[in-house]
This record gives C-alpha cells, structure tokens and sequence, in this order.
C-alpha cells in the first residue's frame, strides 16, 4: 500500500459519492485513505434529503490529529459547504503537500452543497493553495462567470479558470451533448486533451469525487499529474462500465472494479 491521502469532504450515506466514494476509490488503487468528515447527508441514488454540518473546530481536529500522526502525501477535498468550513480547513491545510480540490457546489440530483456566499472564500482561499482543481461547466460557469457549452468555450474559458491561483485545472467536459466527452488538463505550460467516447448510463452518481481522490492517489504515488489524470480517468470510465445497477435514480458505480490494477494501472 503506497500514498497516503487525507481526504477532507463529506458523507454520502448512501454510499455512492462523498467520503465513501473517496474512501473506496483510493483503496482500490492502492492507496491509504484518511479522512475530514465535513458534513453528514441523509442521501441515496435519488438525491439529497437533509445535511447535517461539522463542528468547523472538529473539522480542523480530525485533519490535525491525522497529519500529526499519519502525515500524508496528498489532500483532496470535496464539499466544503459554508464560509466557515472552507476558512476552517484552509487554516489546517499543511504546506508542501499536493491538494486536488473539487468545487463540488450542486449534487447529481441537483441539491445545492455549496452556500452561494461561500464561493468567493473558495476562490480567494482554497483554490490558490491546490495543485489541481476539478470543476465539471457548471462549477467552472460559477467560478469564471463565463458561459461554456461547447470545446470552444473550455478551450477560451480555461485562462481565467488558471487566474484562479491553482497550479493546474482539470475542466470536465461531461455535461455537454453529443457521443464523445473531452476533459480539458490545463497549465501555465499548456493544455492536454482527453478524448472518450460517451457512456449512455444513469449510473454516474459520484463520479466528480471518485476522480478527484483518484487523481489525488496517484499524486500521492508520485505520479506526474497528466498520468495520475489518465490513470484516474481509466478507472471512473471502468467503474462506470461495472456499474451495480442499484438504486432508482443515479446509480453509484463499482469501485472496487480498479482492484484489477494491472488492466488499468
């Protein structure tokens, strides 16, 4: 087991997304998960019934015990609901460390899990300390305040994206129409293409977590940043395909799909 990530996001009960899908994408690519638990949800496959936030000081206690003693070699963070919340993990983020940082502001269902107030902490605090961002369009429409509904948009919408203060952004472009979907990897040395053809499924609940924590173990095997990328988008793609089937609404995927590490390593 190799790379240790300290994961700083919130509960999905039902098991599809959030801390769960963080948990069990990290262990499956062979990682170490730790964990910040953010908020509780009352959630399931047709979306989000009740949110239960954090204590902010107990928030910051659970990062500052695990880092004491664990240490890691990677952070992702997930939904950071309020003003306080960001702040509060911000305070207790250690230097030095690789940071992939999901805006997660809407669940799939479409619940908000991201105070409208709390955007601008966002972007003044926490998404110049990361390495990568992860934002899907409409994420990525709230931060730059720029409309994206096509390749071309990306493309003109990713320097204000980087005037952000990340080192890097990783622009998915999964809400856009048509059979093929392109993610967009963005830096100061240029921009890389990532090109699949569209999965026609309802089973892509926890889809944005499950990359962003993939993305953050291979950061934290030393993995350069396109291949930890690459490598985390091979596996959303084949738990995807390995889906359980479950629930009536967004279905979660099969995570444990990525233990075959030689087929997608």
């Amino acid at each position: 087991m190799k790379g240790r990530v300290l994961i700083v996001a919130g509960s999905d009960s039902g098991g599809g997304a959030g801390i769960q899908a963080d948990i069990k994408a990290v262990t499956a690519l062979g990682g170490f998960a730790m964990t910040a638990i953010t908020a509780l949800t009352a959630q399931n496959t047709e979306g989000v019934h009740g949110v239960l936030p954090i204590p902010t000081e107990f928030i910051r206690q659970q990062m500052e015990v695990v880092l004491r003693d664990l240490g890691a070699d990677a952070l992702k963070t997930g939904m950071l609901h309020d003003s306080p919340t960001i702040s509060a993990v911000c305070d207790a983020l250690p230097p030095g460390i690789p940071l992939v940082a999901d805006p997660v502001m809407v669940a799939k269902g479409g619940h908000p899990l991201l105070q409208p107030d709390a955007v601008e902490t966002l972007k003044r605090r926490l998404i110049p300390r990361a390495t990568l961002i992860t934002p899907n369009l409409p994420e990525a429409e709230v931060l730059t305040g720029l409309r994206i509904t096509a390749e071309a948009e990306m493309l003109a919408a990713m320097p204000a994206l980087l005037a952000l203060g990340a080192e890097a952004v990783l622009l998915k472009g999964g809400h856009l129409d048509g059979p093929v979907l392109v993610d967009l990897l963005g830096t100061p040395e240029g921009i890389i293409r990532f090109e699949d053809t569209r999965i026609e499924t309802r089973h892509t609940h926890g889809t944005g977590c499950t990359l962003a924590s993939a993305i953050a173990a291979g950061l934290a095997q030393a993995l350069p940043l396109a291949e930890a990328v690459a490598r985390a988008r091979r596996y959303v793609r084949a738990a995807i395909l390995a889906a359980p089937g479950f629930g009536r609404g967004h279905g979660p995927l099969n995570h444990a799909v990525t233990l075959d590490l030689a087929r997608i390593g």
